[in-house]
């Protein structure tokens, strides 16, 4: 008998025995081309649902009938490279019922594909300002609901994964809704890993005009409070059907904190709500989501609260409304102090001006302590730029 070859057949049989073993303690599958192929009915034009910055989404059905989402990097670039490489990573490691599932992946040669659990009712965005904006299937029930799993999720990257986990890209597009509308916070390509006793770390701006936190956007300095202040953007986003930046007469933006302010400021909540609902919704709540959302778009960011304070806060005023988030008049009356010297009035808001010499801008910051990205034209270089349906970007910073 020839030992050397049974004892090589053995330890082969063990070893594809271990590969197999390995592949089941995955948290995902390993897909085929074929499969997602079959899947998507070869990409077909009809099964795209979405397109991003580094890809289209596409629907599609497995041959076991089920459902799901698959993104198809548009280009093997090395930006879309370490995208595919981190949201793969980031997925892998977390498990919420508020965070977008990975069911798997696949990379070969010129591929990378990346494959979700398919979400029926699509995007926030979609309801607020797509395709289904004018079936207004989002009443005050559903919004508060969807404002609460969307900080649920964000808190649990922050405090719960290991290690800690930033977004930086929280936006309504980003969060998609299943068939009971339940939130599930998607699309972790620009996300960071935080070491443990880190607090903040400095790197190079990416995320989504509107939603970007002063300190990230003017210095680059990345921390937890600036998925704090996104979400604070969010949540007015929600309340008001508003986008979170609109062009003024001359071609000018406007921030929706700067919009909310004055309304806040004289308590015209009413105001602030979407006039979609027609007045169906309650007053209580909407007061209680408001100054939420004004505590985490503070400008400074030691002022925000964490994401554990923002789901107490939010469920104490949608389902007990027992308490007082803050009190208004306070915190304008200090941010008026702070701000009395150096105001310039504009359209009843209070500004402090100062410049930075990002391409071709000159940026307005300030009003209630948020930085209000107002310029004659988004004409940043080419190169510096990454747009999502002319959103998304990455630009350099330096402060005169």
């Amino acid at each position: 008998m020839n030992w050397r070859y049974l004892f090589c057949c053995i330890y082969q049989q063990k070893e594809d025995q271990n590969r197999v073993n390995k592949r089941r303690d995955y948290p995902w599958e390993i897909y085929s081309l074929k499969e997602l192929l079959y899947a998507t009915n070869n990409f077909h034009n009809d099964n795209k649902i979405g397109e991003g910055g580094f890809g289209s989404v596409y629907w599609g059905r497995t041959s076991k009938g089920v459902e799901i989402a698959v993104k198809r990097l548009k280009a093997m670039t090395a930006k879309a490279e370490m995208e595919f490489a981190v949201e793969v990573e980031i997925l892998g490691r977390v498990r919420h019922k508020n965070l977008l599932g990975l069911r798997g992946f696949y990379a070969g040669a010129d591929e990378r594909l990346i494959v979700y659990d398919y979400m029926p009712e699509h995007s926030l965005i979609t309801h607020l300002h797509g395709q289904l904006a004018d079936d207004c299937l989002l009443d005050w029930p559903r919004r508060m609901k969807i404002a609460i799993g969307s900080a649920e999720g964000v808190a649990y990257l922050h405090h719960e994964a290991n290690p800690h986990i930033i977004h930086r890209d929280i936006k309504a597009s980003n969060v998609l809704l299943d068939t009971n509308f339940e939130a599930k916070v998607a699309d972790f390509g620009f996300a960071k890993l935080i070491p443990d006793g880190v607090t903040h770390m400095t790197t190079r701006v990416k995320g989504t005009l509107g939603y970007l936190a002063p300190e990230y956007a003017m210095w680059g300095k990345v921390s937890e409070s600036c998925d704090v202040y996104s979400f604070g953007i969010l949540l007015l986003q929600i309340i008001s059907g508003k986008q979170p930046l609109e062009k003024l007469p001359g071609g000018v933006k406007r921030d929706i904190v700067q919009w909310v302010t004055p309304y806040v400021q004289k308590g015209a909540f009413d105001h602030i709500v979407d006039p979609r609902l027609k007045g169906k919704f309650d007053r209580a709540q909407l007061k209680s989501a408001v100054m939420i959302a004004m505590r985490c778009t503070d400008s400074n960011h030691e002022n925000r609260p964490s994401m554990l304070e923002v789901v107490e806060w939010l469920k104490d005023g949608v389902g007990r409304r027992r308490k007082e988030v803050t009190n208004i008049e306070d915190m304008l009356e200090e941010e008026d102090a702070d701000n009395d010297e150096t105001d310039t009035d504009f359209e009843g808001f209070r500004m402090v001006r100062k410049q930075y010499l990002w391409p071709g801008n000159v940026e307005t910051i300030g009003t209630a302590g948020q930085a209000l990205y107002l310029r004659r034209r988004l004409d940043f270089q080419e190169g510096n730029v990454e747009r999502n349906h002319g959103e998304e970007i990455e630009v350099p910073w330096r402060s005169s």
